[in-house]
């Protein structure tokens, strides 16, 4: 990736967190949603938007479900607050990972909790 395309990652999440957060009135918007990383595409034509949404499946999927539908007035507000000669596709995407990281810790804490300590194993 080259500077340019991490700079406009970078303002792409925040502008389209500023919209997420600010500007969108939809309730089924009213979880804790975040956008964690935004992949341009190397011709600057299509962005990937990973959002992570606290709740269940089923609170993630209607979270999503209403992103999807701003999508055409996101990226008109873009082009209006960016100064960037063509704004991208949005295509927004559940982030999974903080689940997953979740559940490794999980799975280490009960690996401590149901495993021996060194000292346990006297010899």
């Amino acid at each position: 990736m080259t500077r340019r395309t991490d700079r406009i990652n970078g303002v792409l999440r925040q502008e389209i967190s500023k919209l997420l957060s600010h500007e969108l009135n939809d309730p089924r918007l009213s979880g804790v949603v975040s956008i964690t990383q935004v992949e341009t595409s190397t011709d600057l034509r299509r962005a990937r938007v990973y959002v992570s949404v606290l709740g269940d499946q089923q609170e993630k999927n209607t979270v999503l479900s209403g992103i999807n539908s701003a999508t055409r007035f996101m990226r008109r507000e873009l082009g209006e607050r960016l100064t960037i000669r063509y704004v991208p596709e949005l295509s927004f995407v559940l982030d999974e990972s903080l689940d997953e990281a979740e559940r490794i810790f999980n799975l280490m804490d009960n690996l401590g909790t149901n495993g021996h300590s060194d000292g346990d194993n006297k010899g």
